[in-house]
């Protein structure tokens, strides 16, 4: 104890003598760099002193600018090394006084200097370099400043060469020290390695488990499964797996650096939280796990999660686990705005979004801010749509709409009616589709319901203005076609009459000619027909019939307009030809409408005929089916035709080429052939005029003959 004790005296006295070594060798190499650096700064501003003098002269002598551009660099040259000569001699009394004096010396004569050079175009050269007087003054003082710090820097090298010598002292005492501490250390180490060779067998066994366990931990972080750190309490990290350093852009350089820093990955306003993890840390040695954010090598940020527990060898250090975070924050950022662009979707293009179970029971609605008359919120939760009192539809169509439900199949556009709060009816159209498990169980239906009220009486309103307009539009034309309807009637009358005459004289004869009377007889049935057909069709046109969907001969149809309209191109000088397919199939529609289109095209090609001076006037109605389209009508005329910009117009609303025009004939008619699923187009004709055309689908019922029928003789 004794001897440990004087060695420890020995080694406390050589370590104060030691630092009061370092300490004086530290102040010495100060004093010498200070000593240096003010003999450099003296030696700087002689210089720059004599540049002002060369360059003054030069510019009184030759009142050249550049000496005056010069001069101004080296006058803030000398101003700037004379404030830094008083820094640094701030600590010698003396030097300080004289460094003081030669700024003030130094300031009075560039003042002067630029006094004279302001003034030195109202002298002469001479006579201003005259009134300057010399900078030997200023030189002087730098000279004894000069002087001065050469004194003391021999004072220093004597310091310096004393400490040396103390330094070699100081080492020869070190090493003796160090000899008898060996000596010593190798006694104690012989007795230790006694005491150590009995415990180096229960070491062995521990430090076989910290093997193990270390392994086993090294495995873990080189698995790169999770990033992994260790670091220290004041936020150096001693060491961190590829997971953590690819998840943050750094590499093995980087960390080996020092320039990854736990505080400075960290951004400002998750500091806080680490002093509090720093704090949980010392009072529990361990810290649950938390989100923050770290600093990417590259300026971005990347979400995590860090959790962390100190090493119980080491007070200050302790090991994290890091999870990245990026995946799972894009998932739940995209889940949130795919549920608002959804929740948008719905806002502003439905009224409700409803949800049920699997035994088809509202589990969910939400309706739109904008509805209403919504019901109660959760009014109708727990309840199946049927058992919430509707009007319609029917019980075939909910018994449909329940089979549906039942098969799992998706729907859209169930219109349902419900009562509103005065009375009225409100119509609904709901969509669903039906949503199943992972396992591919269903689990119930999940869609939209509009309500479509305005809809459905803005369709019944068109319907209605729709059929008005249509009625007007037969009797407009009927209006036109009375001298030709007369005409039509006029003849099968006047052929009654003449056949009954004939019966009549056959009957008086002697004897009666039975044979003849028989023959006329049959015509006057005939032409009674042919009347009745003629009426027949006028009257439908008149009256606002419904539509209809009958199988009808499209042909005849045709013929029937045709030979209704003969008289009026004849009197208008109009050649009509008809050019009927040879077999034609039966179609399904309403034959008043569809003839109404017919003579509305015909009607408008002779009017538009009618207007010209010369010229041939020809009239086409043909018929021909297509293979894609079903059956194509076309009505050519040779009239004035339309222009390249009308070909679509014309079809529009209230938009006419005649003076009196009503502008809805053309409308209506795309509108019926549309109704019909067909389509109808107008087109240039050559050389001269316009073409019409319409398709209608071919909806054959082969319980339907068809019929080969002779054309009307009006035709």
């Amino acid at each position: 104890m004794l001897v440990v004790a004087a060695l420890l005296i020995t080694v406390a006295a050589s370590g104060f003598f030691g630092l009061q070594y370092w300490q004086e060798r530290r102040a010495a190499n100060l004093a010498q760099e200070r000593n240096r650096e003010v003999l450099e700064t003296l030696e700087r501003l002689k210089t720059i002193i004599a540049d002002v003098e060369a360059q003054r002269r030069g510019y009184l002598l030759t009142l050249d600018p550049h000496y005056l551009k010069a001069y101004g660099v080296s006058d803030e040259s000398v101003r700037r090394d004379a404030q830094a000569l008083q820094t640094l001699v701030a600590s010698d009394p003396l030097q300080s006084h004289r460094a003081g004096h030669l700024a003030e010396t130094v300031a009075a004569k560039l003042r002067e200097i630029d006094e004279i050079v302001k003034t030195v175009r109202t002298y002469s050269g001479p006579a201003a370099m005259a009134m300057i007087r010399s900078l030997d003054e200023i030189r002087s003082q730098i000279d004894q400043m000069v002087d001065h710090e050469r004194f003391l820097r021999v004072d220093l090298e004597k310091r310096s060469e004393a400490l040396e010598r103390r330094k070699a002292w100081l080492v020869t005492t070190a090493l003796i020290i160090v000899a008898v501490l060996a000596g010593v250390a190798l006694a104690l180490a012989r007795r230790e390695a006694v005491r150590r060779r009995k415990a180096i067998v229960e070491n062995i066994a521990l430090q076989g488990d910290v093997l193990a366990r270390d392994k086993k931990i090294r495995r873990l972080v080189d698995a790169n499964i999770v990033g992994v750190i260790f670091w220290e309490l004041d936020g150096r990290i001693l060491e961190a797996n590829d997971a953590f350093l690819k998840m943050l852009g750094y590499d093995r350089e980087d960390l080996t650096s020092g320039r990854v820093n736990r505080t400075d990955l960290t951004p400002p306003e998750w500091r806080l939280r680490d002093l509090q993890t720093v704090a949980e840390l010392k009072r529990m040695r361990t810290a649950q796990p938390f989100e923050k954010e770290y600093f990417r090598k590259d300026g971005s940020r990347v979400p995590v999660l860090v959790g962390g527990t100190m090493l119980e060898q080491d007070q200050d250090q302790g090991v994290g686990f890091v999870l990245d975070l990026t995946e799972r924050k894009r998932a739940e950022e995209a889940l949130r705005q795919s549920e608002e662009r959804f929740r948008t979707l719905v806002q502003f293009s439905f009224d409700v979004y409803w949800e049920t179970d699997a035994q088809h029971r509202f589990t969910l609605q939400e309706f739109a801010e904008s509805l209403a008359d919504a019901p109660a919120p959760g009014s109708e939760i727990g309840k199946t749509r049927w058992e919430v009192p509707y009007l319609e539809p029917d019980e075939e169509a909910w018994r449909k709409h329940r089979e549906t439900l039942d098969a799992h199949l998706p729907f859209r556009d169930f219109e349902l009616a419900r009562a509103g709060p005065d009375g009225s009816k409100r119509y609904v159209s709901v969509s669903g589709l039906p949503v199943f498990d992972k396992a591919g169980s269903f689990v119930g239906y999940r869609g939209v319901g509009r309500h479509i009220t305005e809809r459905r009486r803005a369709e019944e309103a068109l319907r209605a203005m729709q059929a008005e307009l249509a009625h007007a539009n037969r009797v407009t034309a009927m209006g036109q076609l009375s001298a030709s309807i007369a005409h039509e009637v006029n003849q099968p009358i006047a052929a009654t009459v003449t056949n009954a005459q004939a019966a009549l004289r056959w009957l008086r004869a002697q004897p009666p000619d039975l044979k003849e009377v028989r023959d006329s007889l049959d015509r006057i049935v005939e032409d009674g027909k042919r009347a009745g057909n003629v009426i027949g069709g006028i009257r439908a046109l008149i009256h606002k019939v419904p539509p209809r969907k009958d199988w009808f001969d499209l042909r005849e149809a045709i013929l029937e307009m045709v030979g209704l309209t003969r008289s009026e191109a004849l009197k208008h000088g109009i050649s009509m030809h008809t050019r009927p397919a040879a077999a034609l199939p039966l179609i399904q529609g309403d034959r008043t409408q569809l003839q109404q289109v017919i003579l509305n095209l015909i009607l408008n090609a002779i009017e538009a005929m009618g207007e010209l001076d010369d010229g041939n006037r020809e009239l086409w109605i043909s018929t021909e089916t297509a293979a894609e389209a079903g059956v194509l009508v076309t009505v050519r005329d040779s009239g004035p035709g339309l222009a390249p910009t009308d070909m679509e117009t014309v079809f529009k609303a209230f938009y006419t080429t005649k003076p009196r025009g009503m502008g809805m004939g053309l409308a209506i008619c795309r509108s019926m052939v549309e109704a019909h699923g067909g389509r109808m187009w107008a087109s240039a004709n050559e050389p001269r005029g316009a073409v019409f055309q319409f398709t209608l689908p071919l909806q054959r019922d082969e319980s339907v003959p068809a019929q080969q029928l002779e054309p009307n003789s009006a035709a």
